[in-house]
């Protein structure tokens, strides 16, 4: 544990030394939307260190991103003006990235697999309870050498980011194959507004919050339904879960002093996107680029898997998750998108708030 403080010591110096040369810091949290590696080193079913994975990411390197290169964790980072995303912070803990890299735009938290609730969990990950827990050792350090004044200016400005939810909602429909009940919503809702009220706590300020997104038109649902078609229960979680925490974001902003949020509706985003696709944009909306079987959705993204070629083309690259331009657009849509896909106001307006 000392060397880890010791090793987050000096990779915070090197994060104030770049804030204050640019814009505020990024701290990711959530599931495997964003997850850019954490899950590499746990003993886990859910991970993605492997080939075809990172097919497109710059040196073809598999890095534990779900996707064939970017997710959107980096397009995020990007969207700030930092050249690389956040490393994770296992990768911080276990000394494989090289101090400069370390923390010099945020940290990166999120575990794929991760639910709201502590009990949803695909197998060893870190939940979203422990990730703000890792958060904690962050700003720790970061009162140690700057002072819990500075400290706390710093917080103020950065970002607070969270993709979660998914997971939870799968789990509970594999469990029950119902529709979404009010006790279960609730218990998400309730969940997430603890999470939140806990990192408002440790200084932060400015969150932005993606709602969960059409999971029901997601391959692997689509080959278990007869028809080929969304689910459409599914998606029913999906948009009782954003209908949850739109209210309870607006309520706990006139709540605790200083709070701001950017709410992207991932499921409105996504749901537009298959109405009205982009010629430019990707076309394949319903198939896999990496899978197999019926629309991809039967097999994982293995080296056994089929892989197609024109990889820009295609919403999603595996069973579950976008490819690199879907979540490039995604990203697109948070930061400057209008109220149809973003409220009170999108990420470049959250940022921008002084």
């Amino acid at each position: 544990m000392s060397s880890l403080l010791l090793i987050l010591a000096l990779s915070l110096s090197a994060l104030t030394l770049s804030n204050a040369a640019g814009g505020p810091a990024l701290f990711i949290f959530g599931d495997s939307i964003t997850d850019v590696g954490t899950n590499n080193g746990l003993d886990s079913m859910f991970k993605a260190d492997h080939p075809p994975y990172g097919i497109d990411f710059p040196g073809n390197v598999s890095t534990g991103r779900f996707s064939n290169g970017f997710n959107p964790a980096d397009f995020l980072a990007q969207k700030l003006g930092f050249e690389k995303s956040p490393p994770p912070f296992l990768a911080i803990a276990n000394q494989s990235v090289s101090l400069k890299q370390q923390i010099v735009s945020g940290v990166n938290f999120a575990s794929g697999g991760a639910g709201l609730l502590d009990d949803t969990k695909f197998g060893s990950v870190v939940t979203l309870s422990q990730q703000i827990q890792q958060f904690q050792t962050v700003r720790s350090n970061l009162t140690q050498l700057l002072g819990e004044a500075e400290a706390e200016s710093f917080m103020n400005k950065s970002i607070v980011a969270i993709s979660a939810g998914s997971t939870d909602i799968a789990v509970e429909f594999v469990r029950t194959r119902a529709p979404p009940t009010p006790e279960f919503i609730t218990s998400l809702r309730d969940a997430y507004e603890s999470h939140l009220k806990t990192l408002y706590s440790l200084g932060a300020r400015k969150f932005g919050i993606a709602s969960v997104p059409a999971i029901g038109c997601v391959p692997f649902m689509r080959a278990a339904n007869d028809t080929g078609g969304c689910s459409e229960v599914l998606n029913d979680y999906s948009q009782s879960f954003y209908s949850a925490i739109e209210p309870m974001l607006q309520n706990l902003s006139t709540e605790l002093v200083g709070m701001k949020y950017s709410l992207g509706n991932a499921y409105q985003m996504m749901m537009s996107y298959f109405n009205e696709p982009s010629p430019s944009g990707p076309t394949e909306l319903q198939t896999a680029c990496c899978g197999g079987g019926k629309f991809n959705g039967q097999q994982p993204c293995d080296g056994n898997a089929t892989v197609c070629e024109d990889r820009d083309k295609y919403v999603f690259w595996d069973l579950f998750h976008p490819t690199r331009a879907t979540a490039a657009l995604a990203i697109e849509a948070f930061y400057s998108g209008t109220t149809e896909f973003v409220t009170p106001i999108n990420l470049q307006q959250l940022i921008e708030d002084n």
